[in-house]
């Protein structure tokens, strides 16, 4: 007997060897083997056998053949086997599995008892009456259902689920023995309050006439079809009867997106389109005029690089126009000019961007997240993490220092009548210009060659003010730039002999006068928040 929760699917029935096959009906192995297709019976060596493929070739043996025979036919030549009738279970009707997991269990008790009710003018005697009462009141609150791998075989008898289950509105029905959208179709239609339905890991055959009659997924807004081997003008058929659908997932369908939505997911609020590894960046432009799409999840798509052709330097794209949250993780994004092109969408406010060569090259995980907050001027989020407006500040200075000597190197100059950086760097920079206009040009100061690392190279000469104490006299302190808040705090504790739980921290610099800036998390850096030679430290308690 085979084990594990791998699907198959079998063929057909033969009454001789030479036989076509013939597809009667669907099987699956108790626990936790599950089938899915229609058996091959067979005289083959000895008694009855049935032929079946399996999701995972690997489990098989043979292409459906049997000694140079062919009972059926596989997509894999090592995806069949041939199994014994008595090791399989054929599985269940929708309803069967509801009440096997959520009917009340009888009472041994009361089903003993014997009670008398009225019928017309009849007494009648009764046994169990309030343990059925109990299940079907039971049965027909819920609201949420969850019948994952539990071998669901189709809908049942009709007109049963609505009238056991009617206010269902969110059913998992993953890992099953469903085999065609007709199926669905025929479940989805006695439930008129269905608002979220995954078919996750069905093998399903679809439709290739008319879409189901409408109303059938009126009320539907969450889709999940992750691995069931559908394709992209599938999910266009199947999706044209969702009037109100806003979140669609489609994981590791090997997908090619072949055409435009034209009427179709035009109220879809969230796509998700992970390990699709067929689509390109030519075809996500046959997306991008969905008016509502908000989030886009693209990881391990294989996605090499983005660029949105209708949009120049420093402008926006009409592609994507309330996309809001991207997922890009697990892919192959090498180059900086994929992060540039991100700045030109014109929504977008959160970004995941992790396990890429550009990110993971890096030895430097923070400067690469401060380059990435600086190129994108709207970022609000970044790999799940929030960018607070000091973070964005230091990483929009740094940036504009660390590419500064280039800058000058393309034709940029502090004077505004003569800076005018080559289309080269213009292009490999789009925000340097507007950061030089929010900040100011970088001075010749700012861009010496860095100095080899000595600790007298990373001193900052700064100055210590108490506002509130206005006794106190301003003293000047040499501080590595590499030193944390924390430790500031301490070496001021002591200085001023303030318990370091009571000292609030903040600087001035001269480049912005009348601002001050909190040094508000003790773990960061002196140079993480942009402290500078000549700046103020501004102490308080």
């Amino acid at each position: 007997m085979a084990h594990g929760p791998s699907r198959s699917a079998a063929c057909g029935i033969f009454p001789d060897r030479g036989t076509n096959p013939c597809p009667l009906h669907r099987q699956a192995d108790p626990q936790p083997l599950r089938h899915q297709g229609s058996p091959v019976l067979s005289f083959l060596m000895q008694g009855l056998w049935l032929g079946v493929e399996w999701d995972n070739p690997e489990r098989g043996k043979h292409d459906g053949s049997h000694e140079r025979t062919v009972y059926f036919k596989c997509r894999h030549p090592t995806g069949g086997s041939f199994i014994r009738p008595n090791k399989v279970n054929f599985g269940v009707d929708f309803l069967t599995a509801i009440k096997n997991r959520y009917a009340l269990e009888d009472e041994t008790e009361e089903e003993g008892k014997e009670q008398i009710v009225t019928i017309g003018n009849k007494p009648v005697e009764t046994i169990g009456f309030d343990s059925v009462v109990k299940q079907q009141s039971q049965l027909s609150k819920l609201q949420e259902v969850s019948l994952r791998n539990c071998a669901v075989n189709g809908p049942g008898d009709k007109g049963g689920i609505a009238k056991a289950c009617p206010n269902v509105s969110s059913i998992d029905l993953s890992k099953n023995l469903l085999s065609s959208w007709d199926e669905v179709v025929d479940i989805a239609d006695q439930l008129k309050h269905l608002e979220v339905l995954n078919l996750s890991e069905n093998k399903l055959k679809f439709p290739s006439g008319s879409p189901p009659p409408t109303g059938t997924f009126s009320a539907l807004k969450v889709l999940v079809l992750n691995r069931i081997g559908i394709t992209w003008t599938e999910v266009l058929h199947c999706a044209s009867r969702c009037p109100v659908l806003e979140k669609l997932y489609l994981e590791s369908n090997g997908i090619v997106i072949s055409e435009r939505p034209t009427d179709v997911l035009q109220t879809v609020k969230l796509l998700d389109l992970s390990s699709n590894q067929l689509i390109d960046e030519n075809q996500l432009f046959l997306i991008a005029s969905m008016p509502r799409l908000e989030q886009l999840i693209l990881s391990d798509i294989g996605l090499a690089s983005i660029h949105f052709p209708d949009a120049g330097i420093g402008c926006k794209t009409s592609m994507f126009p309330s996309l809001q949250y991207l997922v890009l993780n697990d892919n192959r994004i090498s180059q900086w000019s994929s992060i540039n092109e991100l700045d030109k969408l014109q929504s977008l406010h959160a970004l995941s961007c992790t396990r890429n060569p550009l990110t993971e090259s890096s030895k430097d995980a923070q400067t690469t997240r401060q380059f990435i907050i600086a190129r994108i001027g709207q970022l609000r989020t970044l790999n799940k993490c929030a960018i607070q407006r000091e973070e964005r500040r230091g990483a929009e200075l740094d940036y504009r220092k660390a590419f500064g000597n280039e800058w000058k190197k393309a034709g940029g100059h502090q004077d505004p009548d003569k800076n005018r950086p080559n289309e080269e760097f213009l292009a490999a920079h789009p925000r340097y210009q507007s950061l030089c206009l929010k900040y100011g040009a970088p001075e010749d100061g700012e861009l010496k060659v860095q100095q080899p690392f000595l600790l007298k190279n990373q001193l900052l000469t700064l100055k210590i003010k108490h506002p509130n104490q206005l006794d106190q006299k301003v003293i000047e302190k040499q501080l590595p730039e590499s030193m944390t808040i924390q430790k500031v705090k301490g070496l001021l504790s002591r200085l001023l002999r303030v318990p370091v739980s009571e000292l609030l921290l903040s600087y001035e610099s001269p480049k912005m006068p009348g601002r001050e800036i909190e040094l508000e998390n003790d773990q960061q850096s002196l140079q993480f928040y942009s402290v500078e030679n000549g700046d103020c430290l501004l102490v308080r308690w």
